[in-house]
């Protein structure tokens, strides 16, 4: 993308001036610090607080207080059907159907529901494709499913390692490893954004191939929903699993969520039952066959959780008046400023793990320290103490996310000066 940057506060302030959705960071808690507002870089670990959640929350509180167990009937939004008021803005934010997505769990139960499903070994075809280091939720998960099923993680766990440089993965990568493998691959298991290096993969180019070589296919998107458009449906992936306490703002440990691709709404697939995915018409008959509700309800195992729900409510609210492609539209701007200034007044100080091109990465940049680990680790320190918050990723990366709903230019002048300071 051309755009004519400048490495200027006073630029940086004429861009937050004329930002279109400059309003929405009112709209959030900003952690102070020394007396004002930080600089926080870390929605791609845990977003920020919207200020509507703590109203939210009393209104649902005194419900329980004044209502009790008729709350489920009579609360504003009544509590049997809670889950159900974030559906619609969910599906918005992920590109699906309402009937293919459902908030429920946390990402690590959802995956391991989901993999009941959707992993189904054979004796010829029972290998698991992951990205070299994965994230430990997702390389865990696999390895024990691995397992749980009587298989090797030695022969049954297909690492798919960085052919780029900085370790980003081609899809030239995965085409050959799919050639060489395909056969034996029951489920190809990728992120949507890799979380060291903040690299956006092609779902439905991924889907198509695997497709192709036989692979059920589904994708861990906890940096991808709310960072990235995402078209989940016509990705044609099986299934998706994410949390939503990182850009979707929900408050830590937040319910998570999952997609469930419509070709599978109906589908006889085997699958751990819950109560709570039974069938709403005869639900509270108790009766003891179970009966899925069609879609991804049916993964559903328990009642949500009210009061953990709200917060994902009042933020899914907030992306569906900001709408997904314009945040992608300031936040492509926004982080192509970050990664201006860091190439251009920083360049012997700092190097950029992330792809260079703005269709191959989000709201992030992953970030490595000339010298090596301890430099970077000083740096990391340094800049947490001065009031600029990103997070540390081990061996060596500094994460920096620009998130478009409350970061601003000025934000990323601030970053820029401060390790100017610590360079000296």
């Amino acid at each position: 993308m051309s755009f004519p940057y400048e490495a200027t506060l006073a630029w940086a302030q004429a861009q937050d001036a004329a930002d279109p959705l400059r309003a929405f960071r009112d709209e959030f808690l900003i952690p102070p610090h020394d007396g004002r507002d930080g600089y926080y870089f870390c929605g791609n670990s845990l977003g920020l607080q919207p200020r509507a959640v703590r109203a939210a929350i009393s209104v649902e509180l005194d419900s329980w207080g004044e209502l009790a167990v008729e709350g489920h009937f009579k609360s504003e939004l009544p509590w049997l059907d809670y889950h159900e008021f974030v559906r619609d803005d969910l599906a918005l934010v992920v590109g699906a159907k309402p009937a293919e997505v459902v908030a429920m769990n946390t990402l690590g139960v959802n995956l391991h529901l989901m993999m009941v499903s959707f992993y189904r070994p054979s004796a010829e075809r029972h290998a698991i494709l992951i990205e070299g280091g994965a994230f430990p939720t997702d390389r865990y998960a696999v390895e024990s499913q691995i397992r749980f099923h009587g298989y090797d993680p030695a022969s049954s766990l297909i690492e798919l390692e960085g052919d780029e440089a900085n370790g980003t993965i081609s899809m030239q990568a995965i085409e050959r490893t799919l050639a060489e493998h395909g056969s034996r691959i029951a489920l190809v298991m990728l992120p949507g954004v890799q979380y060291r290096s903040g690299q956006v993969f092609d779902l439905k180019a991924i889907a198509e191939l695997a497709h192709r070589h036989g692979c059920r296919v589904g994708f861990d998107l906890a940096h991808a929903v709310g960072n990235v458009p995402l078209q989940l449906h016509d990705s044609g992936a099986d299934f998706a699993i994410w949390c939503s306490y990182k850009y979707l703002n929900a408050g830590p440990g937040a319910v998570a969520g999952a997609f469930v691709h419509e070709r599978h709404a109906n589908a006889a697939l085997p699958r751990f039952a819950g109560w709570w995915g039974h069938d709403k018409s005869s639900r509270f008959q108790m009766g003891p066959q179970f009966v899925p509700i069609p879609g991804a309800d049916g993964w559903q195992l328990s009642n949500p959780p009210i009061l953990a729900l709200v917060p994902l409510r009042v933020s899914l609210e907030i992306f569906r008046r900001a709408g997904m492609q314009r945040l992608r539209e300031k936040s492509l701007k926004l982080t192509g400023y970050l990664d201006w200034l860091v190439r251009t007044q920083l360049a012997d100080v700092l190097d950029i793990v992330t792809p260079s091109e703005p269709s191959r990465r989000g709201s992030q940049l992953s970030i490595r320290v000339s010298g090596g680990r301890e430099r970077g680790r000083d740096l990391f320190e340094y800049l947490m103490q001065h009031g600029i918050v990103g997070d540390w990723r081990e061996p060596d990366v500094i994460r920096i996310s620009p998130a478009p709903l409350y970061n601003r230019y000025s934000d990323c002048i601030a970053f820029i000066e401060a390790v100017s300071r610590w360079h000296g």
